[in-house]
């Protein structure tokens, strides 16, 4: 039999307005920041018509803190709604596309999330994916009172302890274990198909049965950011999916290398973890256009007043066209600061220059041209294993989706490298990941081969 052929993962990540600063003047934009579940229902809806793996929701929870520097010209947020919440409302009015949440290990605790997700992959049909985080900025520190702060690997150390014993909630009960209830007997369910979860950790102490069947996927498809070098073990440890970041096609391929390259200390295959670096676009009918198109969203930023902010450091007191000072590692996004320091003394870039090209964007790169062009620098990419496939940043929302789902996909499905029907039934499957075995299934099977 052969082996079934690679192709692009693409995946939304949901904004109102769009991704670019100023994105929500544009004419082409919705107005206004109240929560909209139609509007948000009817984008994640054209995803998923386009044949989307998923759509993407990110969360910067309390992360302004009480700073209210510039609020008159700022969306508060990227939809308006708690990731989860919006999660359950959009599986009733999708079938096929994957929802993934972002949650934030560092407010949450592993039972009730667990309940939680595991309640929406069932709710869903098996299509919930977790976006695990574990960020601490300080307005979130003050928000939620925190007075024992974690340094940065202290806190990758507490998420891993977090994954591990959610999956051991997760594997309560045997795949299956409702099914038998016997009338006749009286007999409901088989004893030994539930296995309390007895976890005394570092950071968790729990003892306890997960009140919910387990998962339709198993687990839900783990999703991680990281750049730093802790961020890229633990997702080699953890995660099936990876939010990555790069500019060029050497760096992508760097990263692509190293992470999967460190699959195999943890058991894993190369096609356990797929990399998929942020991509914003705009596209024209020529190079002349689309490059027209881009500046026009690029004037959209303002640099006249308020902070001028950078990778957590505010850069306000020095000259917009000057180099970028010498300043020290934050203790959040380490490796988005690296990506950022590397972009600058590489190319020689201003302040300005940094924050049109990174900060605008968060170092995601940005393809321009028409869609065949377009269509071509992904393909690159992809055949040369600098991505497994992307998440789709559109500048503006919804016109720049559209314009990418009209011209661009089509380009990509012609190429035989992107669907044009969901081939199963979860978002695992449809992501190419295999289900995960009950641990307690698989330590059975283990006594069994002895």
């Amino acid at each position: 039999m052969s082996a079934k052929k690679r192709q692009l993962a693409l995946n939304l990540f949901v904004t109102r307005h769009g991704h670019y600063p100023g994105a929500w003047r544009n004419s082409g934009t919705p107005g206004g920041g109240n929560p909209d579940f139609a509007y948000l229902a009817s984008i994640v809806q054209l995803a998923e018509r386009a044949k989307f793996d998923a759509a993407f929701f990110a969360d910067f929870v309390a992360q302004g803190g009480v700073n209210t520097d510039r609020i008159e010209r700022n969306p508060p947020s990227f939809t308006g709604f708690e990731p989860l919440t919006v999660a359950g409302a959009l599986a009733s009015v999708t079938k096929h596309i994957g929802l993934v949440a972002t949650v934030n290990t560092n407010f949450n605790e592993p039972l009730n999330l667990a309940r939680r997700l595991a309640s929406l992959d069932h709710l869903s049909g098996g299509r919930i994916g977790w976006n695990v985080v574990s960020q601490l900025p300080e307005g979130a520190i003050r928000a939620f009172g925190v007075d024992d702060v974690l340094e940065h690997s202290a806190r990758y150390e507490r998420a891993g302890e977090f994954i591990e014993l959610s999956k051991k909630l997760w594997d309560s009960w045997d795949d299956g274990a409702f099914d038998h209830a016997d009338k006749a007997s009286g007999i409901y369910l088989d004893r030994r198909a539930v296995h309390p979860t007895h976890h005394h950790g570092k950071y968790f102490k729990v003892d306890a049965i997960l009140e919910i069947p387990r998962p339709i996927q198993g687990y839900p498809v783990i999703f991680q950011a990281g750049n730093s070098d802790t961020g890229r073990e633990f997702a080699a440890k953890y995660a099936e999916a990876i939010y990555a970041s790069a500019q060029t096609l050497e760096d992508a391929q760097a990263y692509y290398a190293d992470v999967k390259r460190r699959l195999a200390k943890y058991g894993r295959a190369d096609d356990d973890l797929k990399v998929l670096p942020g991509l914003s676009f705009a596209i024209g009918g020529s190079k002349a256009e689309a490059e027209d198109k881009f500046a026009s969203i690029q004037s959209l930023i303002e640099f006249d007043s308020g902070t001028i902010s950078l990778g957590g450091h505010d850069l306000s007191a020095y000259p917009l066209d000057g180099p970028l000072p010498d300043l020290p590692e934050p203790d959040n996004g380490k490796g988005r600061w690296l990506q950022l320091v590397t972009l600058a003394r590489r190319e020689n870039l201003t302040i300005r220059q940094l924050v049109l090209r990174f900060s605008a964007l968060r170092g995601h790169r940005v393809v321009i041209g028409t869609a065949a062009e377009i269509a071509d620098q992904l393909e690159d990419w992809f055949v040369n294993k600098g991505a497994d496939g992307y998440n789709l940043i559109p500048p503006l929302m919804p016109s720049s989706f559209e314009e990418f789902i009209a011209q661009v996909v089509p380009e990509l499905q012609r190429r035989g490298l992107f669907r044009t029907e969901y081939e199963g039934e979860t978002f695992r499957e449809n992501l190419g990941l295999a289900r995960p075995v009950n641990q307690h299934a698989a330590q059975a099977g283990v006594v069994a081969a002895e």
